[in-house]
């Protein structure tokens, strides 16, 4: 379950966040952005928040962009902060690259390879009631092990407009832009959002 803090003040907000990180990367148009949707996994711990969100860039691209919200900063993740934030209800944010968090890593991994979906919604308002949010973007994963438990985060490197992230149950190939071509490999992660109803390849499972 992902918790929502209904009417809290977030500074900068998420899509100002996620226009300042698009602006430099190679694989993202410059311009303005629209925010298509967003799909959340689950920290067992409930520590993390895990949030992938998808974008429309100037030229039409649709593009993936996992983040994640920490409390305190993460030791060694320096090259994947992206930003501060100032959350009303959680007090200061700190907002990594998902590919570079250990914690989504994990989440990921696990989605991939034993069939997972995206985690529940529930928005908390402030006078101490919840219900339940539909999500924008609905995701599953085509594996049928195990869940993998604990999996290493070895190595996070960029081929063209995919990052590659090396973990010990094997590459995790996160497709920055998603266009209509298909992935080879093993298991993925495929996912649909409005306007979009068949399964797109978000994420491929690459054995070492």
């Amino acid at each position: 379950m992902a918790l929502l803090h209904g009417g809290a003040q977030i500074r900068p907000t998420k899509p100002e966040v996620l226009a300042t990180y698009l602006a430099d990367r190679p694989w993202a148009s410059d311009g303005e952005i629209e925010v298509l949707g967003a799909y959340r996994l689950e920290d067992p711990d409930g520590e993390v928040g895990l949030e992938t969100h998808l974008v429309r860039t100037a030229d039409g691209t649709v593009v993936q962009v996992p983040l994640t919200y920490r409390g305190a900063p993460l030791a060694g993740a320096d090259p994947y902060l992206v930003a501060t934030m100032e959350h009303s209800v959680l007090g200061p944010r700190w907002v990594y690259d998902g590919c570079g968090d250990p914690v989504h890593v994990a989440a990921l991994a696990a989605s991939v390879l034993a069939g997972g979906t995206q985690a529940e919604l529930v928005r908390e308002l402030p006078d101490g009631s919840s219900s339940v949010v539909d999500p924008s973007v609905r995701v599953r994963g085509t594996g049928h092990e195990a869940h993998p438990g604990s999996v290493g985060l070895v190595d996070v490197r960029e081929e063209g407009d995919v990052t590659v992230v090396v973990t010990s149950v094997g590459d995790l190939l996160v497709r920055r832009v998603l266009d209509e071509a298909v992935p080879e490999g093993g298991p993925l992660l495929e996912g649909t959002w409005p306007g979009v109803e068949q399964p797109v390849p978000l994420v491929v499972l690459r054995p070492h």
